[in-house]
């Protein structure tokens, strides 16, 4: 069983803070706060001082996938393992810790360079979150949300996370484009919580620097994701997919473009996994309804077949 319990964070680097801003907090209606670094964007979903954090820079990045642990044991046997597969590890200081609101932390990288960072501890804030729409976030337990990681050394990467982290199977969907001959790609699902996924991976480029397919987050009613889609449109941003219902972990979602060409996933509905019977599955269409792809740059290289 692995050590991890959910997505803690994401923290990522834009040359376009403007329009980030634009984006999840007028338009998503996630909660503005402060933080370390006086001109970056530091969000709010929950008592959690920040979850998604957007810093200014020369290129767009990921500067750290932020997995949560239960404590300092558990810390300690995530680097034990870690190192054990061969993969350096470095314990971040006092102030990067500080500065990232966390008790301990240590970083490496994944088999694809994608920077990982795990922590304990996280910093609360327990003032009132006010979002734009009044929606909660979907998190606690379930953690922040869930990353799609595009690889081109597939079968490491997903050796990595599966047995050295201990994310578990949470089933797959074959890629269009393979030849008749051919095995077909896949992206697979891995979840740490009753969460379906919380983290995919996807066998495409991951880019130099290491970007992201997209980052899902979850809110409490369909009203919130249908106000925010209103906003997307008003506000000018490219709407990669419209709205849709998943079949694998039945998520109502839309998806929008963020600076930087990766996807913002935005939905509500997601179901909770019981591991007591769940088991892992293979599903053959992407969506029961909606999620239409045809307007998105990543239709080729990431949409399933459908039917």
């Amino acid at each position: 069983m692995t050590e991890i319990r959910g997505l803690g964070y994401l923290r990522v680097q834009s040359r376009d803070l403007p329009r980030w801003r634009e984006l999840t907090v007028e338009a998503l209606g996630f909660a503005e706060t402060s933080g370390p670094v006086a001109d970056g964007l530091y969000l709010r979903m929950d008592e959690r001082e920040a979850r998604l954090i957007v810093l200014p820079g020369e290129d767009d990045r990921v500067l750290a996938v932020g997995w949560e642990v239960r404590d300092q044991f558990a810390l300690a046997a995530v680097g034990r393992a870690v190192e054990a597969s061969g993969t350096a590890v470095k314990v971040l200081s006092e102030e990067q810790c500080r500065e990232r609101r966390v008790d301990s932390a240590l970083t490496f990288d994944d088999p694809s360079g994608t920077p990982v960072e795990v922590f304990f501890g996280p910093v609360l804030d327990h003032d009132p979150v006010r979002t734009k729409w009044t929606q909660q976030f979907v998190t606690g337990a379930q953690g922040m949300g869930h990353v799609v990681l595009p690889t081109t050394n597939f079968a490491e990467v997903e050796t990595f996370y599966t047995e050295v982290l201990g994310f578990l199977p949470r089933g797959a969907v074959a890629m269009g484009g393979a030849a008749p001959d051919q095995k077909p790609r896949r992206v697979r699902f891995m979840g740490v919580n009753q969460r379906h996924h919380s983290l995919a991976i996807c066998p495409a480029p991951h880019g130099e620097p290491p970007g992201l397919v997209h980052l899902m987050v979850e809110v409490d009613s369909l009203d919130a994701v249908g106000r925010a889609l209103d906003e997307v449109g008003k506000r000018g941003f490219s709407v990669s997919s419209t709205l849709g219902r998943h079949t694998n972990d039945k998520m109502v979602s839309f998806y929008v473009r963020a600076p930087g060409g990766w996807d913002l996933e935005y939905g509500t509905e997601g179901m909770l996994v019981d591991e007591r019977f769940y088991t892992a599955e293979e599903i053959t269409r992407d969506s029961y309804w909606g999620h239409d792809w045809s307007g998105s740059e990543q239709l080729a290289a990431f949409t399933p077949p459908k039917g």
